[in-house]
Protein backbone atom coordinates (compact mmCIF):
# COMPACT_ATOMS: atom_id res chain seq x y z
CA UNK A 1 0.00 0.00 0.00
CA UNK A 2 1.28 3.92 -0.48
CA UNK A 3 4.04 2.49 -2.84
CA UNK A 4 2.76 3.82 -5.97
CA UNK A 5 0.06 6.81 -7.25
CA UNK A 6 -2.07 6.68 -10.50
CA UNK A 7 -0.74 9.32 -12.45
CA UNK A 8 -2.56 10.02 -16.03
CA UNK A 9 -0.65 10.49 -19.23
CA UNK A 10 -0.26 13.26 -21.24
CA UNK A 11 -2.70 11.93 -23.56
CA UNK A 12 -5.43 12.15 -20.98
CA UNK A 13 -4.54 15.49 -19.89
CA UNK A 14 -5.28 16.87 -23.69
CA UNK A 15 -8.55 15.63 -23.19
CA UNK A 16 -8.81 18.63 -20.93
CA UNK A 17 -7.15 20.96 -23.64
CA UNK A 18 -9.57 23.64 -23.10
CA UNK A 19 -9.18 23.84 -19.79
CA UNK A 20 -5.51 23.30 -19.45
CA UNK A 21 -5.09 25.91 -22.25
CA UNK A 22 -6.35 28.81 -19.96
CA UNK A 23 -4.56 27.72 -16.79
CA UNK A 24 -1.06 27.42 -18.57
CA UNK A 25 -1.85 30.77 -20.28
CA UNK A 26 -2.69 32.74 -17.87
CA UNK A 27 0.50 31.69 -15.75
CA UNK A 28 2.90 32.02 -18.77
CA UNK A 29 1.26 35.51 -19.57
CA UNK A 30 2.08 36.37 -16.19
CA UNK A 31 5.75 35.39 -16.22
CA UNK A 32 6.61 36.77 -19.70
CA UNK A 33 5.31 40.24 -18.46
CA UNK A 34 7.45 39.96 -15.97
CA UNK A 35 10.86 39.56 -18.32
CA UNK A 36 9.29 41.68 -21.25
CA UNK A 37 8.71 44.61 -18.98
CA UNK A 38 11.93 44.78 -17.63
CA UNK A 39 13.80 44.64 -21.19
CA UNK A 40 11.77 47.30 -22.41
CA UNK A 41 11.79 49.81 -19.14
CA UNK A 42 14.80 51.69 -20.53
CA UNK A 43 13.18 52.44 -23.76
CA UNK A 44 10.14 53.89 -22.07
CA UNK A 45 12.36 56.25 -19.85
CA UNK A 46 13.90 57.47 -22.44
CA UNK A 47 11.16 58.01 -24.42
CA UNK A 48 8.89 59.64 -21.39
CA UNK A 49 11.50 60.23 -18.89
CA UNK A 50 10.55 59.36 -14.67
CA UNK A 51 14.16 57.72 -14.36
CA UNK A 52 14.00 58.44 -10.84
CA UNK A 53 10.78 55.89 -10.83
CA UNK A 54 12.28 53.53 -12.99
CA UNK A 55 13.11 50.97 -10.03
CA UNK A 56 9.80 50.62 -8.78
CA UNK A 57 8.43 49.60 -11.71
CA UNK A 58 9.09 46.16 -10.71
CA UNK A 59 8.43 46.81 -6.72
CA UNK A 60 4.43 47.80 -8.18
CA UNK A 61 3.78 45.17 -9.89
CA UNK A 62 5.23 42.47 -7.47
CA UNK A 63 3.52 43.99 -4.13
CA UNK A 64 0.33 43.45 -6.21
CA UNK A 65 0.85 40.50 -7.87
CA UNK A 66 1.69 38.78 -3.93
CA UNK A 67 -1.70 40.61 -2.99
CA UNK A 68 -3.44 39.12 -5.41
CA UNK A 69 -2.51 35.69 -5.15
CA UNK A 70 -3.68 35.97 -1.55
CA UNK A 71 -7.22 37.10 -3.02
CA UNK A 72 -7.40 33.72 -5.40
CA UNK A 73 -9.49 31.67 -2.77
CA UNK A 74 -11.92 34.81 -1.90
CA UNK A 75 -12.81 35.80 -5.57
CA UNK A 76 -13.25 32.15 -6.48
CA UNK A 77 -15.72 31.36 -3.95
CA UNK A 78 -17.66 34.52 -5.05
CA UNK A 79 -17.09 34.56 -8.60
CA UNK A 80 -16.27 30.77 -9.73
CA UNK A 81 -13.81 29.48 -11.72
CA UNK A 82 -15.02 31.60 -15.20
CA UNK A 83 -15.64 34.72 -13.14
CA UNK A 84 -12.49 34.64 -11.70
CA UNK A 85 -10.91 34.13 -14.81
CA UNK A 86 -12.20 36.95 -16.84
CA UNK A 87 -11.43 39.48 -13.83
CA UNK A 88 -7.87 38.05 -14.19
CA UNK A 89 -7.28 38.75 -17.97
CA UNK A 90 -9.63 42.06 -17.79
CA UNK A 91 -7.49 43.69 -14.93
CA UNK A 92 -4.15 42.88 -16.65
CA UNK A 93 -5.13 43.71 -20.09
CA UNK A 94 -6.65 47.50 -18.58
CA UNK A 95 -3.21 47.50 -17.07
CA UNK A 96 -1.00 46.38 -20.08
CA UNK A 97 -3.21 49.36 -22.03
CA UNK A 98 -2.65 52.26 -19.54
CA UNK A 99 0.89 51.08 -19.82
CA UNK A 100 0.79 51.32 -23.61
CA UNK A 101 -0.64 54.36 -23.63
CA UNK A 102 1.21 56.07 -20.10
CA UNK A 103 2.55 60.19 -20.79
CA UNK A 104 4.04 60.10 -17.99
CA UNK A 105 5.94 57.45 -15.54
CA UNK A 106 3.34 57.88 -12.81
CA UNK A 107 0.55 56.57 -15.21
CA UNK A 108 3.02 53.70 -16.33
CA UNK A 109 3.46 53.05 -12.57
CA UNK A 110 -0.95 52.67 -12.47
CA UNK A 111 -0.10 49.84 -15.03
CA UNK A 112 2.44 48.29 -13.91
CA UNK A 113 -0.35 47.97 -10.61
CA UNK A 114 -3.12 46.64 -12.19
CA UNK A 115 -1.34 44.24 -14.57
CA UNK A 116 0.45 42.63 -11.36
CA UNK A 117 -3.10 42.49 -9.94
CA UNK A 118 -3.78 40.35 -13.03
CA UNK A 119 -1.44 38.33 -13.28
CA UNK A 120 -0.95 37.40 -9.46
CA UNK A 121 -4.85 35.98 -9.81
CA UNK A 122 -4.12 34.49 -13.19
CA UNK A 123 -1.10 32.52 -11.29
CA UNK A 124 -2.80 31.68 -8.08
CA UNK A 125 -6.27 30.71 -10.22
CA UNK A 126 -3.81 28.14 -12.54
CA UNK A 127 -2.63 26.38 -9.38
CA UNK A 128 -6.26 26.02 -7.46
CA UNK A 129 -7.73 25.20 -10.83
CA UNK A 130 -5.79 22.11 -10.92
CA UNK A 131 -6.79 21.21 -8.03
CA UNK A 132 -10.61 21.80 -8.94
CA UNK A 133 -11.17 21.32 -12.34
CA UNK A 134 -8.61 18.10 -12.93
CA UNK A 135 -9.44 14.92 -12.03
CA UNK A 136 -6.79 13.89 -9.32
CA UNK A 137 -4.63 11.28 -11.30
CA UNK A 138 -3.74 14.41 -13.59
CA UNK A 139 -2.59 16.54 -10.44
CA UNK A 140 0.99 16.08 -11.22
CA UNK A 141 0.82 16.27 -14.91
CA UNK A 142 -1.23 19.91 -14.47
CA UNK A 143 1.17 21.12 -12.05
CA UNK A 144 4.45 20.35 -14.37
CA UNK A 145 2.96 22.41 -17.09
CA UNK A 146 1.87 25.03 -14.69
CA UNK A 147 5.62 24.84 -13.31
CA UNK A 148 6.95 24.62 -16.81
CA UNK A 149 4.97 27.91 -18.10
CA UNK A 150 6.98 29.53 -15.12
CA UNK A 151 10.46 28.16 -16.64
CA UNK A 152 8.93 29.12 -20.44
CA UNK A 153 8.31 32.18 -19.37
CA UNK A 154 11.52 33.22 -18.42
CA UNK A 155 13.34 32.32 -21.30
CA UNK A 156 10.50 33.65 -23.38
CA UNK A 157 10.32 37.42 -22.29
CA UNK A 158 13.52 38.72 -22.34
CA UNK A 159 13.51 37.51 -25.71
CA UNK A 160 10.26 39.17 -26.90
CA UNK A 161 11.34 42.27 -24.83
CA UNK A 162 14.98 42.35 -26.34
CA UNK A 163 12.89 41.99 -29.88
CA UNK A 164 10.91 45.13 -29.16
CA UNK A 165 13.20 47.06 -27.48
CA UNK A 166 15.70 46.51 -30.41
CA UNK A 167 13.09 48.79 -32.82
CA UNK A 168 12.01 51.42 -30.22
CA UNK A 169 8.85 49.89 -30.10
CA UNK A 170 7.86 49.40 -26.33
CA UNK A 171 4.23 50.42 -26.57
CA UNK A 172 3.21 48.04 -28.78
CA UNK A 173 4.59 44.91 -27.01
CA UNK A 174 1.99 45.95 -24.08
CA UNK A 175 -0.64 46.28 -26.69
CA UNK A 176 0.36 42.79 -27.60
CA UNK A 177 0.43 41.81 -23.92
CA UNK A 178 -3.61 43.30 -23.32
CA UNK A 179 -4.90 41.74 -26.99
CA UNK A 180 -3.28 38.00 -26.01
CA UNK A 181 -5.42 38.63 -22.72
CA UNK A 182 -8.32 39.69 -24.51
CA UNK A 183 -8.03 36.33 -26.89
CA UNK A 184 -7.67 34.20 -23.44
CA UNK A 185 -10.68 36.21 -21.68
CA UNK A 186 -12.62 35.78 -24.76
CA UNK A 187 -11.85 31.46 -24.68
CA UNK A 188 -12.42 31.44 -21.16
CA UNK A 189 -16.24 30.60 -20.87
CA UNK A 190 -15.95 27.98 -23.65
CA UNK A 191 -13.24 26.26 -21.80
CA UNK A 192 -13.57 25.88 -18.38
CA UNK A 193 -16.48 24.22 -16.12
CA UNK A 194 -18.58 26.58 -14.64
CA UNK A 195 -18.77 26.26 -10.66
CA UNK A 196 -20.99 27.23 -8.05
CA UNK A 197 -21.06 31.07 -6.61
CA UNK A 198 -20.98 31.53 -2.89
CA UNK A 199 -23.37 34.46 -1.41
CA UNK A 200 -21.36 37.85 -1.13
CA UNK A 201 -19.82 38.48 1.32
CA UNK A 202 -19.31 34.82 2.17
CA UNK A 203 -15.73 34.75 2.16
CA UNK A 204 -14.17 37.22 4.33
CA UNK A 205 -10.89 39.78 3.45
CA UNK A 206 -8.25 38.64 5.72
CA UNK A 207 -6.86 42.00 6.02
CA UNK A 208 -5.05 41.19 8.95
CA UNK A 209 -2.95 38.98 6.80
CA UNK A 210 -2.63 41.33 3.96
CA UNK A 211 -1.25 44.19 5.98
CA UNK A 212 1.90 42.57 6.43
CA UNK A 213 2.59 40.97 3.63
CA UNK A 214 2.15 43.94 1.48
CA UNK A 215 4.52 45.62 3.96
CA UNK A 216 7.24 42.53 3.84
CA UNK A 217 6.52 42.51 -0.33
CA UNK A 218 7.47 46.19 -0.25
CA UNK A 219 10.31 46.15 1.90
CA UNK A 220 11.59 43.54 0.14
CA UNK A 221 11.44 44.98 -3.28
CA UNK A 222 12.82 48.48 -1.77
CA UNK A 223 16.37 46.46 -0.90
CA UNK A 224 16.35 44.73 -4.09
CA UNK A 225 16.85 48.18 -5.77
CA UNK A 226 19.43 50.19 -2.72
CA UNK A 227 22.77 50.02 -3.13
CA UNK A 228 23.89 50.80 0.15
CA UNK A 229 24.78 47.09 1.36
CA UNK A 230 23.52 48.48 5.22
CA UNK A 231 19.88 49.56 4.23
CA UNK A 232 19.50 47.17 2.03
CA UNK A 233 19.99 44.63 5.20
CA UNK A 234 17.92 46.77 7.14
CA UNK A 235 15.07 46.14 4.48
CA UNK A 236 15.33 42.89 4.36
CA UNK A 237 15.17 42.30 8.39
CA UNK A 238 12.25 44.45 8.44
CA UNK A 239 10.31 42.56 5.75
CA UNK A 240 11.25 38.94 7.51
CA UNK A 241 9.98 40.76 10.95
CA UNK A 242 6.91 41.43 8.67
CA UNK A 243 6.56 37.58 7.39
CA UNK A 244 7.19 36.77 11.15
CA UNK A 245 4.16 39.15 12.16
CA UNK A 246 2.15 37.60 9.28
CA UNK A 247 2.32 33.96 10.40
CA UNK A 248 1.62 34.90 14.00
CA UNK A 249 -1.44 36.59 12.72
CA UNK A 250 -2.25 33.67 10.38
CA UNK A 251 -1.93 31.49 13.96
CA UNK A 252 -4.62 33.47 15.59
CA UNK A 253 -6.97 34.19 12.65
CA UNK A 254 -10.39 32.47 11.84
CA UNK A 255 -10.02 34.04 8.13
CA UNK A 256 -6.03 32.04 6.74
CA UNK A 257 -4.76 32.44 3.75
CA UNK A 258 -2.54 29.82 3.95
CA UNK A 259 -4.77 26.48 4.65
CA UNK A 260 -4.98 25.28 8.36
CA UNK A 261 -2.56 22.25 8.10
CA UNK A 262 0.17 24.40 7.56
CA UNK A 263 0.10 25.79 11.30
CA UNK A 264 -0.88 21.91 12.67
CA UNK A 265 1.87 20.39 14.77
CA UNK A 266 3.11 17.28 12.84
CA UNK A 267 1.72 18.58 8.93
CA UNK A 268 4.09 18.27 6.54
CA UNK A 269 3.04 21.46 4.63
CA UNK A 270 4.93 23.96 5.90
CA UNK A 271 7.98 22.14 5.10
CA UNK A 272 6.45 21.29 1.93
CA UNK A 273 6.06 25.55 1.16
CA UNK A 274 9.44 26.16 2.34
CA UNK A 275 11.21 23.60 0.10
CA UNK A 276 9.47 25.69 -2.41
CA UNK A 277 10.77 29.19 -0.94
CA UNK A 278 14.36 27.61 -1.36
CA UNK A 279 13.54 26.45 -4.73
CA UNK A 280 12.09 29.47 -6.07
CA UNK A 281 14.63 32.04 -4.56
CA UNK A 282 17.48 30.40 -6.75
CA UNK A 283 15.67 31.66 -9.70
CA UNK A 284 16.79 35.27 -8.53
CA UNK A 285 20.45 34.23 -9.98
CA UNK A 286 19.46 34.17 -13.51
CA UNK A 287 18.99 38.43 -13.16
CA UNK A 288 22.58 38.34 -13.12
CA UNK A 289 24.26 35.72 -15.39
CA UNK A 290 23.98 37.75 -18.19
CA UNK A 291 26.14 40.22 -16.57
CA UNK A 292 28.64 37.75 -15.35
CA UNK A 293 28.96 36.39 -19.21
CA UNK A 294 29.77 39.53 -20.43
CA UNK A 295 32.13 40.86 -18.15
CA UNK A 296 33.99 37.43 -17.15
CA UNK A 297 33.33 35.66 -20.38
CA UNK A 298 33.67 38.16 -22.90
CA UNK A 299 30.16 37.12 -24.72
CA UNK A 300 28.30 39.64 -26.37
CA UNK A 301 24.91 40.57 -25.36
CA UNK A 302 22.54 38.48 -26.78
CA UNK A 303 24.85 35.34 -26.16
CA UNK A 304 25.17 36.64 -22.76
CA UNK A 305 21.01 36.50 -22.76
CA UNK A 306 20.81 32.68 -23.26
CA UNK A 307 23.35 32.12 -20.35
CA UNK A 308 20.71 33.54 -17.89
CA UNK A 309 17.80 31.81 -19.48
CA UNK A 310 19.85 28.28 -19.29
CA UNK A 311 18.39 27.80 -15.41
CA UNK A 312 15.00 28.43 -16.47
CA UNK A 313 15.37 25.72 -20.11
CA UNK A 314 16.53 22.98 -17.60
CA UNK A 315 13.57 23.55 -14.99
CA UNK A 316 11.34 23.49 -18.59
CA UNK A 317 12.36 20.31 -19.66
CA UNK A 318 13.15 18.72 -16.95
CA UNK A 319 9.15 18.46 -15.93
CA UNK A 320 8.81 15.81 -18.50
CA UNK A 321 10.26 13.19 -17.05
CA UNK A 322 9.51 14.17 -13.31
CA UNK A 323 6.08 13.91 -13.93
CA UNK A 324 6.24 10.43 -14.70
CA UNK A 325 7.16 9.65 -11.83
CA UNK A 326 4.71 6.77 -9.80
CA UNK A 327 6.51 5.35 -7.08
CA UNK A 328 6.07 7.16 -3.83
CA UNK A 329 9.38 6.29 -2.55
CA UNK A 330 10.86 8.31 -6.08
CA UNK A 331 8.62 10.96 -5.30
CA UNK A 332 10.41 11.44 -2.15
CA UNK A 333 13.47 11.37 -3.65
CA UNK A 334 12.67 13.95 -6.10
CA UNK A 335 11.63 15.78 -3.83
CA UNK A 336 15.13 16.07 -2.02
CA UNK A 337 17.49 15.54 -5.01
CA UNK A 338 15.76 18.95 -6.55
CA UNK A 339 17.07 21.17 -3.65
CA UNK A 340 20.29 19.15 -3.84
CA UNK A 341 20.78 19.45 -7.90
CA UNK A 342 20.08 23.28 -7.72
CA UNK A 343 22.85 23.92 -4.77
CA UNK A 344 25.29 21.50 -6.50
CA UNK A 345 25.35 23.19 -10.00
CA UNK A 346 25.64 26.82 -8.15
CA UNK A 347 28.08 25.19 -6.36
CA UNK A 348 30.35 24.25 -9.20
CA UNK A 349 29.71 27.44 -11.63
CA UNK A 350 31.31 29.68 -8.57
CA UNK A 351 33.90 27.49 -9.08
CA UNK A 352 34.11 27.77 -13.11
CA UNK A 353 34.21 32.20 -12.21
CA UNK A 354 37.60 33.30 -14.13
CA UNK A 355 37.97 36.75 -14.75
CA UNK A 356 38.79 36.92 -18.68
CA UNK A 357 37.64 33.41 -18.12
CA UNK A 358 38.60 31.65 -21.80
CA UNK A 359 35.21 30.28 -24.38
CA UNK A 360 35.72 26.93 -23.71
CA UNK A 361 35.27 27.51 -19.78
CA UNK A 362 32.79 29.92 -20.28
CA UNK A 363 30.54 26.93 -22.55
CA UNK A 364 30.90 24.74 -19.57
CA UNK A 365 28.91 27.04 -17.63
CA UNK A 366 25.90 25.87 -20.20
CA UNK A 367 25.24 22.23 -18.84
CA UNK A 368 25.98 23.48 -14.79
CA UNK A 369 22.66 25.86 -15.45
CA UNK A 370 21.12 23.63 -17.35
CA UNK A 371 21.66 21.35 -14.73
CA UNK A 372 20.67 23.17 -11.30
CA UNK A 373 17.36 24.21 -13.25
CA UNK A 374 17.05 20.47 -13.55
CA UNK A 375 16.76 20.60 -9.76
CA UNK A 376 13.82 23.49 -10.36
CA UNK A 377 11.82 21.04 -12.52
CA UNK A 378 12.32 17.62 -10.94
CA UNK A 379 11.09 18.94 -7.41
CA UNK A 380 8.52 21.33 -8.13
CA UNK A 381 5.72 19.53 -9.57
CA UNK A 382 5.59 17.51 -6.93
CA UNK A 383 5.60 20.09 -4.09
CA UNK A 384 2.68 21.44 -5.25
CA UNK A 385 1.07 17.79 -5.66
CA UNK A 386 2.12 17.40 -1.78
CA UNK A 387 0.40 20.57 -1.17
CA UNK A 388 -2.87 20.35 -2.91
CA UNK A 389 -2.99 16.58 -1.27
CA UNK A 390 -1.94 17.95 2.37
CA UNK A 391 -5.97 17.58 3.23
CA UNK A 392 -8.83 16.05 2.33
CA UNK A 393 -11.34 19.17 2.75
CA UNK A 394 -11.68 20.90 -0.40
CA UNK A 395 -11.92 23.90 0.73
CA UNK A 396 -8.82 23.70 2.14
CA UNK A 397 -7.11 21.75 -0.64
CA UNK A 398 -7.84 24.76 -3.02
CA UNK A 399 -6.51 26.96 -0.69
CA UNK A 400 -3.29 25.62 -0.03
CA UNK A 401 -2.99 24.74 -4.30
CA UNK A 402 -3.68 28.90 -4.53
CA UNK A 403 -0.94 29.17 -1.85
CA UNK A 404 1.47 28.03 -4.03
CA UNK A 405 1.32 30.99 -6.10
CA UNK A 406 1.78 33.43 -3.09
CA UNK A 407 5.05 31.60 -1.77
CA UNK A 408 6.59 31.04 -4.83
CA UNK A 409 6.08 35.44 -5.49
CA UNK A 410 6.96 35.98 -2.37
CA UNK A 411 10.19 33.27 -2.54
CA UNK A 412 11.28 35.34 -5.89
CA UNK A 413 10.78 38.66 -4.69
CA UNK A 414 13.02 37.49 -1.37
CA UNK A 415 15.39 35.73 -3.58
CA UNK A 416 16.13 39.12 -5.79
CA UNK A 417 16.77 41.78 -3.00
CA UNK A 418 19.19 38.90 -1.38
CA UNK A 419 21.18 38.68 -4.63
CA UNK A 420 21.29 42.25 -5.00
CA UNK A 421 22.65 42.58 -1.55
CA UNK A 422 25.61 39.41 -2.28
CA UNK A 423 26.13 41.32 -5.94
CA UNK A 424 26.86 44.75 -3.91
CA UNK A 425 28.86 43.14 -1.22
CA UNK A 426 30.90 41.61 -3.74
CA UNK A 427 31.50 44.93 -5.24
CA UNK A 428 33.75 46.79 -7.08
CA UNK A 429 34.80 43.45 -8.21
CA UNK A 430 32.67 41.16 -11.07
CA UNK A 431 34.33 37.87 -9.95
CA UNK A 432 33.89 38.60 -6.25
CA UNK A 433 30.38 39.32 -6.58
CA UNK A 434 29.81 35.94 -9.14
CA UNK A 435 31.25 33.89 -6.17
CA UNK A 436 29.39 35.46 -3.80
CA UNK A 437 25.83 35.42 -5.17
CA UNK A 438 26.63 31.37 -6.12
CA UNK A 439 28.14 30.23 -3.13
CA UNK A 440 25.04 32.22 -1.23
CA UNK A 441 22.41 30.41 -2.90
CA UNK A 442 24.39 27.16 -3.15
CA UNK A 443 23.58 27.34 0.75
CA UNK A 444 20.08 28.50 0.03
CA UNK A 445 19.43 25.82 -1.96
CA UNK A 446 20.86 23.43 0.47
CA UNK A 447 18.45 24.41 3.06
CA UNK A 448 15.64 23.33 0.87
CA UNK A 449 17.39 19.50 1.25
CA UNK A 450 16.88 19.53 4.57
CA UNK A 451 13.01 21.30 4.69
CA UNK A 452 12.19 18.11 2.03
CA UNK A 453 14.19 16.16 4.08
CA UNK A 454 11.77 16.78 7.39
CA UNK A 455 8.40 17.07 4.54
CA UNK A 456 9.11 13.32 3.77
CA UNK A 457 9.32 12.20 7.39
CA UNK A 458 5.94 13.73 8.33
CA UNK A 459 4.02 12.86 5.60
CA UNK A 460 5.06 9.05 5.68
CA UNK A 461 3.76 9.26 9.26
CA UNK A 462 0.63 11.05 8.23
CA UNK A 463 -0.05 8.50 5.28
CA UNK A 464 0.15 5.25 7.81
CA UNK A 465 -2.05 7.01 10.54
CA UNK A 466 -4.39 7.35 7.20
CA UNK A 467 -4.03 3.77 6.56
CA UNK A 468 -2.21 4.56 2.83
CA UNK A 469 0.64 3.40 3.64
CA UNK A 470 2.90 0.76 5.56
CA UNK A 471 5.37 0.63 8.45
CA UNK A 472 7.77 -0.62 6.53
CA UNK A 473 7.57 2.37 3.77
CA UNK A 474 7.85 5.23 6.77
CA UNK A 475 10.69 3.23 7.78
CA UNK A 476 12.24 3.87 4.55
CA UNK A 477 11.38 7.28 4.53
CA UNK A 478 12.53 7.52 7.98
CA UNK A 479 16.21 6.21 6.80
CA UNK A 480 16.11 8.23 3.70
CA UNK A 481 15.57 11.16 6.17
CA UNK A 482 19.06 10.33 7.48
Amino acid sequence: MGESRSVGSWRELGRHSGTVLVLAGGVLVGAVNIYLAASLLPTAVADIGGGRLYAWNMTVFLTAQVVATMLVSRTLARRGNIGSYLIGFGVFAVGSVVCAVSPTMPVLLVGRGAQGLGAGLLTGLGLALIYSALPRQLWLRGSALISAMFGLGNFVGPTLGGLFAQFGSWRPAFVVLAVVSGVMAAFVPRALPSSGRAAAGAVPVPLGSLMPVIGSAGAVSVAGILSNEVMMAVFIALALALVIAFVVTEKRSRVRVLPRPTYQAGSALRWVYLTIVFLAAGVAVETFLPLFGQRLGGLPPVAAGFFGAALSLGWSLSQVASSSARRQRTVRRLRVAGPGLLAAGFAVLALLQRSDAPLPLVIAWLPVLLLAGTGIGVAMPHLSVAAMSSTSNKEEGEKAAAAVATVLTMSTAFGAAVAGLLVNLGGPSTLTSARYLLLGFTAVSALGVLTALRANHLTGLSEVRRGTGTETEVRQTVGDSR
